[in-house]
């Protein structure tokens, strides 16, 4: 078991291999992992890792609020998930390497990462002024008539980027150009569909690649039959996900 311990960045959306991640880091506790990250040179992987929030608040509340006006702010590194932070989160995640770190004038960030490797979330440690956690690298195992699955759901994802289309009354130009590799196609899709965290977070710790790829196909029929019944859906870039505001 190969384990490796990374600044940990929690989030309300999942990451996977090969996605791209904008971040708009404001928060002190974001901001010191970002100067801590910086100090990696340049030629180095400036790496953290990213888990899906399952109970807590991506951005910690700043100022007292409902339903008790009086209430004090949580501060630290673990604000918002909680005496025991490990359980706030999914425990599947993705690493992230950080190819663009800009700080801005104000002391924010603004961050361009991607997604590498899947990891399992062994522990959480939030005694410094960001959470960093241990974790388990997952291998990515082909599983059985990967390759037929795929062109199926490249067939089926063409259709469900034609129904998006038309809801939108726009055309999609991401199809075209879509890889055939296994592995990719399946985290390319599972990232492009438009599905909740718990469904896309079932796709990122699928035990492997073929069991991801029967999941999608399923649900690409399912939602395509739903795009055509309710067409106003939102459309999607590839490989790109919203800016988290952190």
């Amino acid at each position: 078991m190969t384990t490796v311990r990374l600044p940990l960045f929690p989030l309300n959306s999942v990451l996977f291999p090969g996605l791209v991640l904008p971040l708009n880091v404001f928060e002190e506790r974001y901001r010191a992992m970002m100067r801590e990250l910086l100090k990696t040179p340049e030629d180095e992987p400036r790496r953290f890792a990213v888990v899906a929030i399952r109970d807590g608040h991506e951005v910690a509340p700043s100022a007292p609020g409902l339903p008790d006006p009086t209430a004090v702010p949580e501060r630290g590194p673990a604000a918002g998930f909680g005496a025991d932070p490990a359980a706030a989160f999914h425990k599947v995640g993705c690493v992230a390497d950080a190819a663009t770190i800009r700080e801005r004038a104000d002391g924010s960030f603004e961050v361009l990462a991607t997604g590498t490797t899947r990891v399992r979330l062994l522990s959480v440690e939030a005694s410094g002024p960001f959470l960093t956690a241990e974790l388990e690298t997952l291998p990515e195992e082909p599983g059985d008539e990967a390759a037929p699955l795929a062109e199926g759901v490249l067939r089926s994802f063409r259709q469900y980027q034609k129904r998006l289309a038309g809801a939108r009354e726009r055309s999609l130009s991401t199809g075209a150009d879509l890889p055939d590799e296994p592995g990719v196609v399946s985290y390319l899709v599972a990232a492009a569909m438009m599905l909740d965290v718990p469904a896309k977070q079932r796709l990122l710790q699928a035990p492997d690649t073929a069991s991801r790829l029967r999941d999608e196909l399923k649900l690409l029929r399912s939602e395509t039959a739903v795009i055509r019944s309710l067409p106003s859906l939102p459309a999607s870039e590839l490989t790109r996900g919203p800016t988290s505001l952190n």
